[in-house]
């Protein structure tokens, strides 16, 4: 759940300064900055708990998978852009990969 929300959090430090181009890049910047400061403090303890369970690419592999079902997320419901079909293959790529890396230890 922290990566879950560590990863929806730093999405929206990455992209949702979109939905008010005519803003200032400093503030963009600045409020970035505080959200990913808050991201952290839900990833790294996210990570050190998962340590004991799965390996390093396996931590790795569960937060790219995160990022990428979150960034599909906020893409479609906060700037309705619905994933095409190539994308949507794409990111089945994706967990084929993922499904790869947990099939060996």
């Amino acid at each position: 759940m922290m990566l879950a929300g560590s990863n929806l959090v730093m999405n929206v430090a990455w992209y949702g300064h979109l939905k008010v181009p005519d803003r200032a890049l400093w503030l963009a910047i600045l409020l970035s900055w505080g959200l990913a400061l808050f991201e952290y403090c839900l990833v790294v303890p996210a990570v050190r708990i998962g340590s004991a369970a799965y390996t390093l690419p396996q931590l790795k592999t569960i937060q790219l998978f995160m990022s990428a079902s979150t960034f599909v997320l906020m893409a479609w419901y906060v700037f309705g852009q619905k994933p095409s079909l190539a994308q949507l293959g794409g990111f089945a790529l994706i967990v084929c990969g993922a499904a790869l890396i947990f099939s060996g230890k």
